[in-house]
Formats: C-alpha cells, sequence, structure tokens
C-alpha cells in the first residue's frame, strides 16, 4: 500500500547540501598520474601551424598564365563582387579537364554552377596582375609605412630642434633609412 506521505528526514537528510564544496571522490585522488598533459611551447606552435593547414578544400591545379585560388563567400570586406572587379574569375570546366567537376560543382545558390566546396570558390587570376598585386600589398605598402615613419622620426626630430627642445631617439636611424634605400625588389610571388 502506497501512501502519500512524506518521508521525513530521509528526504531532507538525501537534499541537504552541506557537505564541502570539494567533492573529489577517493578514486580520483588515489588514481596514478601517468602522462603530463600540460602542452609545450612546441606543441602549441604544431597546433597553431595545424590550425592553418588546409584540410578541407583540394589544391587546385596549375593553370598555364594564371593563378589560382579559393574565394570565400562569407567575407563582409572582401567579396567575391569585388574580386571579379580586380580581374578574378571563376575558374571553369575547360580551365580543368579530367576534374570531377560535376561533384565540385555547387548545385544551388547564387554561385550555382561555379567550382566550389561549401562557402568556397575557385578562382583565378592572371599572373601579371597577381604579381602586381603581391608587389604590392607584400613589398611596396610595406616599404611606404617603413619611409614614412623614418620621415616622422626626422619631423619630431627637427620641432624639437625649432623649438629649442631635446628629444630622446633610439640609435639606429641611419641604419634603418640606409637599409630602405638598400632593399632590393623581389623577383616573384607563388
Amino acid at each position: 500500500m502506497m501512501t502519500n506521505e512524506p518521508r521525513g528526514n530521509v528526504d531532507e537528510e538525501r537534499l541537504r547540501n552541506d557537505q564541502p564544496e570539494d567533492r573529489t571522490s577517493r578514486a580520483m585522488l588515489d588514481r596514478n598520474i601517468t602522462e603530463n598533459r600540460e602542452m609545450t611551447d612546441a606543441d602549441r606552435i604544431e597546433a597553431f601551424r595545424m590550425s592553418s593547414f588546409q584540410h578541407v578544400l583540394p589544391d587546385l591545379p596549375k593553370i598555364p598564365g594564371y593563378h589560382t585560388c579559393w574565394l570565400t563567400t562569407t567575407s563582409q570586406t572582401d567579396t567575391v563582387m569585388f574580386r571579379m572587379r580586380i580581374g578574378y574569375e571563376p575558374v571553369t570546366r575547360e580551365d580543368i579537364p579530367g576534374w570531377n567537376y560535376d561533384k565540385l560543382s555547387l548545385k544551388t545558390g547564387e554561385y550555382a554552377g561555379l567550382i566550389g566546396i561549401n562557402e568556397m570558390l575557385a578562382f583565378k587570376i592572371k599572373d601579371n596582375l597577381y604579381e602586381a598585386y603581391m608587389m604590392e600589398n607584400h613589398h611596396d605598402a610595406p616599404n611606404r609605412q617603413d619611409e614614412k615613419l623614418v620621415q616622422d622620426v626626422k619631423q619630431v626630430q627637427n620641432q624639437a630642434k625649432s623649438s629649442k627642445t631635446y628629444v630622446e631617439s633610439s640609435e639606429g636611424n641611419d641604419e634603418i633609412e640606409k637599409t630602405l634605400q638598400e632593399r632590393p625588389k623581389p623577383k616573384t610571388f607563388d
């Protein structure tokens, strides 16, 4: 026969929360620690390296006269339309004979018919234009920034001289300026 009467102290004891906060079991305390689970710097560097490693996208084949790459459709600032305006073109079936085009062709959406995987699209750009963009981004623009920094330091020094104040400058400005003048232009980018 069942009754709906409370079981009194049994339920209260079970629900009481006045035990200590540390609920580590005796088994956890007695277990042997067999390995060091802390990551070393080498482990962290390898994890960082692997986070940048391409796991999903296949390497696009070389197309004579073009540089090939994957473009994302999800970027708010570096859009596919912007890339097309500056000379990028979709990779076509004719560009890559022998590829399983049907498997990599997007079936629906804004980019249906293009070669793609998830949000990534296969594009190409003429080698000479690619070289010019890479030269601008990775050589010319950084050189202009370096030169501007040297000019800014010189301007602050000249202002200090004209107002008869003293500006402490680290040594090496002359060496930086000399390095900027002697820096060779890179030949090609891959």
